[in-house]
């Protein structure tokens, strides 16, 4: 189990990374595109706004996964419990999400498992 533990711990750290990879790559083509000469007024407005918005959402998305791979990565009995959650919103990511999210919650719900965890 302990290499189960350290593998889902590394998957959802990279899970995480990716994440906000995509999302600054998105902010700085839409941040990019605003500066656009003869756009008009509310274009740059606008995209400047929705690239902050899409950072500041997958970032609240991405950080809680980071966390959790690292937590996992050192046993903590809190970061089973973060990434148990994050497991069950991982399931409507198909396909990745979902197996990443299957393939966490056998792991994690089983008793050798646990049992690591209360030592």
């Amino acid at each position: 189990m302990e290499k189960h533990l350290t593998i889902i711990g590394a998957l959802w750290i990279l899970s995480g990374a990716l994440g906000l990879l995509c999302a600054f790559i998105v902010f700085w083509v839409l941040f990019g595109v605003s500066f656009i000469p003869d756009m008009g007024v509310e274009a740059p407005i606008i995209l400047r706004t929705v690239a902050t918005g899409v950072i500041i959402f997958v970032a609240i998305l991405s950080v809680p996964q980071i966390l959790g791979g690292a937590g996992l990565m050192k046993r903590k009995e809190w970061a089973r419990i973060l990434v148990l959650m994050l497991a069950f919103l991982a399931l409507l990511n198909f396909p990745l999400g979902t197996a990443l999210g299957i393939y966490s919650l056998v792991i994690l719900v089983n008793a050798e498992t646990i049992q690591l965890f209360k030592t």
